[in-house]
C-alpha cells in the first residue's frame, strides 16, 4: 500500500521534534562533560570537572538510552533529506556511546596516550584567567581532581574484576608519566604555570593569595593523588595486568574489536580483509619507494641500506630545537600562502605552532593538532614534538605539516565549524575514518604544491604512507591474529625508516587504542577512489578545487555519506553544458 504524503504541519512537528532533541543532548553532554565545554567555549561550568565514576557512567549511559529511544520514537520517513541525515548521524552516535559503555570502555581509563594524568594537566590551555574570579574557578577545578582520582582508581578496580585490564606492556609508561609528575618541582607544575604568566594581571595582595592557595593545592592534593595513583598502578594493577598485547585477551575480544573497525572504518569490514588491504598497500607502495631511491643516488633494492644512511646522516636531524620549530614556522606560513590554489573556502581560524609539552612529550607522537572552540577564542594549534631530536627527521617535516595543519586537519576541522545550520552534535561529530582519511589525503597533495621536488622530501612523504598502509597489517595483526610487539616491530621496521623509538612508540600506541589506526589509509583509499572516479567522468569539467570544497563542505561524515555526496556533486556537474 502507498504511503499517503506528508502535510506540511506533520513535517514541521517531527522537525521541531528532532531539533529539541539535538538541542537537549548538546546541552546534557556539556554539563556532564565540563571541561569540553570550556574547550569549547562555553564558561558555565569552569568550576566543574567530568564525573568519572561508576555511577556517573552508568548514569550517563541510561540517558543516551532514553535518546535514543525519543529519537527512534520520531517518524524519518516524514521528514527532509537533510533532516534524515542528520537522524542517521544521531542514531549512530548514540550507538556507538552505549555500545562503548557496554563493553566497558571506561574502566580502562589510563595509559600512555589517555587519562587524568594527561589531561588535567591541560586545564592551563582552555581555562579563562585574568581575574581574582577566574581564579577561584580554576581552584574549585584543582581541589576536584581529588575525586576524578579516586574515581579513576575505583574503574580500575572494577575492570581488574571483570579481566578490562590494559598490556603490560605499555603501563611502565604511564608509571613514568605519574612518577615525573608527582615528583616534578612546584615551579615547573603546568598548573602552577597560569600564574607565573597572567601574575602581572593581578594587584600585588591578590598576586600573593593566589600564589599561596595554588602552591597549598599543588602540594596537599595534586602531588599526593598523583601519589596515590602511582602507587595503586604500580602495586595492585600491574600484577594483573595481560600478558597477550592485544584486544583479543579481553573478554569477547572478537566482538571489540569488530565494534571497533566498524566505528574507525566503516560497517561490514573484517579484520581479514583489512590486513590484506594493507598488504597489498605496503606492495605498491614499496615499489614507489625503490624508484626514488634510485633518485637519491642509492640501490633500488637496497632498502636496508638506505633506511640505515637516513637513520644515521645528520644533515637529516636536527640539533636545536629552536631552528626546528623555525624552520616548521616558515614551512606552516608557506603551506598556508598556498591554500588558495587548491581550495576554493578556506576558514577564518588561524593555525598556530607550539611545542608538545615537556611532560607528555616522551610518549607523544611526532605531532598534533587541536581545532578551535566553536567560539574561536583560540586558534587552532598545531603541536610539533621537539623531545629526542635525533627522531625528528627533517624529510618528513613537510608531509607530517600537511597532515596535521594545512591543508590537513585544521583546514578540515576549522571549515566544518564555520558551516551554518547545523545542529550542535554535528560540529562534533568524531568520524575518525573521514577525519583521518582527508589528513593523509592532503599529504599527497605536498606533489601538487610543489614541496617534494627534493626527492628525499619525496621518500619521507612515502615512508608516511607506507607507515600508514603498515598500520593496517600491525593493527589487525596485534588485535586479530594475536601478533607479538616483537612481531609488529620487525614488520614496520623492515618497511619503514621511522627510528626504533618512534615504532616502538607507534605500536604501544595500537595496543592502547586499537582500531584508530586503521581509519587513516581506509579513509585515504575511499578518496583517492572518488576523486579518480570524478576525474574520469567529468574529463575536463573536473575542478579540483570544487572537489575538495564539496568533500568538505558538510563538515565530518561517515564514508558511505561522503560517497553520496561526492557522487551527488558529479552527477549535477553532468548535466552541466560542456
Amino acid at each position: 500500500m502507498n504511503r499517503p504524503s506528508t502535510t506540511l504541519p506533520e513535517r514541521i512537528r517531527v522537525h521541531n521534534e528532532l531539533w529539541a532533541l539535538f538541542k537537549q543532548q548538546h546541552e546534557f553532554k556539556r554539563r556532564n562533560y565540563p571541561e569540553w565545554a570550556t574547550y569549547d567555549g562555553d564558561h558555565r561550568f569552569d568550576d566543574q570537572l567530568t564525573d568519572l565514576s561508576e555511577e556517573a557512567a552508568a548514569s550517563r549511559n541510561q540517558k543516551n538510552r532514553q535518546f535514543l529511544l525519543d529519537l527512534q520514537a520520531l517518524d524519518r520517513e516524514v521528514l527532509e533529506k537533510a533532516d534524515q541525515t542528520h537522524y542517521d548521524l544521531f542514531e549512530l552516535m548514540l550507538k556507538q556511546e552505549i555500545q562503548a559503555y557496554e563493553f566497558g570502555s571506561h574502566y580502562l581509563q589510563i595509559d600512555q596516550q589517555e587519562g587524568i594524568h594527561l589531561t588535567f594537566p591541560q586545564l592551563v590551555e582552555i581555562q579563562p584567567l585574568s581575574t581574582f574570579d577566574q581564579y577561584e574557578r580554576y581552584f574549585a577545578r584543582l581541589r576536584d581532581f581529588a575525586k576524578q582520582a579516586d574515581d579513576t582508581i575505583g574503574n580500575l578496580r572494577i575492570g581488574l574484576r571483570h579481566g578490562i585490564l590494559l598490556p603490560k606492556a605499555v603501563i611502565g609508561h604511564t608509571l613514568e608519566q605519574l612518577a615525573h609528575f608527582k615528583e616534578l618541582p612546584l615551579e615547573e607544575m603546568p598548573l602552577y604555570q597560569p600564574f607565573k604568566v597572567n601574575a602581572s594581571q593581578l594587584s600585588e595582595p591578590v598576586q600573593a593569595k593566589v600564589r599561596e592557595v595554588i602552591r597549598t593545592i599543588i602540594e596537599s592534593v595534586i602531588r599526593p593523588h598523583y601519589q596515590k595513583l602511582y602507587d595503586f598502578v604500580k602495586d595492585e594493577y600491574v600484577p594483573f595486568c595481560h600478558e597477550g598485547p592485544g584486544i583479543w585477551a579481553l573478554p569477547d575480544g572478537v566482538a571489540r574489536y569488530q565494534y571497533l573497525i566498524d566505528k574507525y572504518t566503516y560497517p561490514g569490514l573484517s579484520a581479514d580483509e583489512i590486513h590484506q588491504m594493507g598488504l597489498d598497500e605496503v606492495k605498491r607502495i614499496s615499489k614507489e619507494m625503490a624508484q626514488v631511491r634510485v633518485k637519491c643516488g642509492f640501490d633500488a633494492d637496497d632498502a636496508e641500506g638506505f633506511h640505515a644512511f637516513l637513520r644515521s646522516d645528520p644533515r637529516f636531524y636536527y640539533t636545536d630545537k629552536a631552528v626546528m620549530m623555525a624552520d616548521y614556522q616558515a614551512f606552516l606560513e608557506k603551506a598556508q600562502a598556498l591554500m588558495p590554489t587548491l581550495f576554493g573556502k578556506l576558514p577564518v581560524s588561524p593555525c598556530v605552532l607550539k611545542e608538545i609539552e615537556d611532560y607528555r612529550a616522551a610518549a607523544a607522537p611526532q605531532a598534533y593538532y587541536y581545532p578551535p572552540p566553536m567560539d574561536r577564542s583560540r586558534p587552532g594549534v598545531y603541536y610539533v614534538n621537539t623531545h629526542d631530536l635525533p627522531s625528528r627527521p627533517k624529510y618528513t617535516m613537510a608531509a607530517l605539516s600537511l597532515h596535521e595543519a594545512v591543508p590537513g586537519h585544521h583546514l578540515q576541522l576549522a571549515l566544518a565549524q564555520e558551516i551554518e545550520n547545523l545542529p550542535d552534535f554535528r560540529y562534533h561529530l568524531d568520524c575518525t575514518a573521514f577525519i583521518e582519511g582527508w589528513a593523509l589525503y592532503t599529504e599527497s597533495l605536498g606533489h601538487e604544491m610543489g614541496f617534494y621536488a627534493d626527492p628525499f622530501d619525496h621518500y619521507g612523504a612515502l615512508s608516511f604512507e607506507i607507515w600508514r598502509a603498515c598500520r593496517l597489517v600491525v593493527d589487525t595483526g596485534l588485535h586479530a591474529k594475536r601478533w607479538t610487539r616483537e612481531q609488529a616491530f620487525a614488520f614496520m621496521t623492515q618497511y619503514t625508516a621511522n627510528s626504533a623509538h618512534d615504532t616502538w612508540s607507534e605500536i604501544d600506541r595500537y595496543l592502547v587504542l586499537p582500531g584508530q589506526a586503521l581509519s587513516y589509509k581506509v579513509g585515504d583509499l575511499a578518496i583517492w577512489k572518488l576523486r579518480r572516479e570524478a576525474e574520469a567522468r567529468l574529463g575536463d569539467r573536473f575542478c579540483l578545487s570544487d572537489f575538495h570544497d564539496v568533500l568538505l563542505s558538510e563538515g565530518s561524515i561517515p564514508l558511505a555519506q561522503m560517497q553520496t555526496q561526492v557522487h551527488d556533486w558529479i552527477q549535477q556537474v553532468e548535466k552541466r553544458p560542456a
